[in-house]
């Protein structure tokens, strides 16, 4: 199969196209004919270190975290599919003709599979920070960073939910803001003037998106540093604030959920582009100029069938 992998740890230029040996469902797994796969900025922090949570990443190496595609092979003890049942989820080594998932939800019909391929990381990220930060139905959270995929799954989670959400972003994206439910802002110096104007009953929770180091700034805002959390500052704890680094044990509900709430026309991941296969390359230095609007996905639909 065809499949991106990197031989050097290094920026995306590392990245190639090359022929690679197809991989196999293992107990609990699904293989997928992959349709679709998304594009995050954690798999460029795992390709220039060639570390991630402290273990060393093997050479050579896919990337890659989530996708969506048609079930083809399906590893023992897997019960919830049937080959031919199109899904979306976690694995590894996504871009590629083939990967294996270990966690997934079906697809529905109605949701395209490039949507989809970018679903699982914002859509477990949005809802594990959303409930560990302990926000409510009335309450104003401030994102920090609200423009990206995280912050728009985040924003429309919160607003479903009835929370108020202020989000930051440079002035250009703050339309794309308010067709999400936010209220805009800029980031920088001067947002605690500008959120006070915006809140004067006060913000209840921070969630850090930018890891521009802003966490004093966020809890001087919100008066309570275990009321503030960044998924994108690792000194978060340092300053009494909460960090949320790994993924949910099970996130087939947010996923499920997810997609019942794209049904029904109040959840969506906005697609800045698009990319062949052969352009992963460019879609990871994209992403590594940190100013997408919510996400990239990698298409192989002409490939996979």
């Amino acid at each position: 199969m065809k499949a991106v992998q990197f031989s050097q740890y290094g920026g995306p230029e590392v990245l190639r196209v090359v022929d690679a040996d197809e991989p196999h469902a293992g107990p609990g797994q699904v293989r997928i004919a992959v349709h679709a796969a998304g594009i995050n900025p954690s798999d460029g922090m795992k390709l220039r270190s060639g570390r991630w949570r402290d273990r060393p990443i093997p050479l050579p190496s896919g990337i890659g975290v989530e996708g969506a595609g048609v079930v083809d092979e399906i590893g023992d003890g897997v019960t919830n599919v049937s080959r031919g049942d199109a899904v979306f989820g976690y694995g590894s080594n996504m871009m590629a003709q083939y990967a294996v998932l270990t966690h997934w939800a079906r697809k529905p019909e109605g949701l395209p599979f490039d949507q989809a391929g970018g679903f699982p990381v914002v859509v477990e990220t949005a809802t594990r920070i959303l409930a560990q930060v302990g926000v409510k139905r009335g309450q104003t959270l401030l994102v920090n960073g609200a423009a990206g995929g995280v912050g728009t799954a985040v924003i429309q989670f919160a607003r479903y939910h009835g929370i108020i959400v202020i989000g930051t972003a440079s002035a250009p994206k703050h339309d794309y803001l308010r067709g999400l439910g936010a209220i805009p802002t800029t980031y920088g110096p001067g947002l605690i003037d500008r959120v006070g104007e915006l809140a004067p009953a006060g913000v209840n929770a921070a969630l850090d998106l930018a890891g521009a180091g802003d966490i004093p700034m966020l809890i001087q805002l919100v008066g309570d540093p275990s009321r503030v959390l960044s998924i994108a500052d690792f000194t978060a704890p340092q300053h009494g604030a909460q960090g949320s680094f790994a993924a949910q044990k099970n996130p087939q509900r947010a996923l499920d959920e997810a997609a019942r709430l794209y049904l029904a026309g109040v959840f969506r991941v906005p697609l800045e582009k698009t990319f062949p296969l052969e352009q992963t390359a460019q879609a990871y230095k994209l992403s590594a100029a940190g100013h997408v609007t919510g996400k990239l996905v990698i298409t192989l639909a002409t490939m996979s069938g």
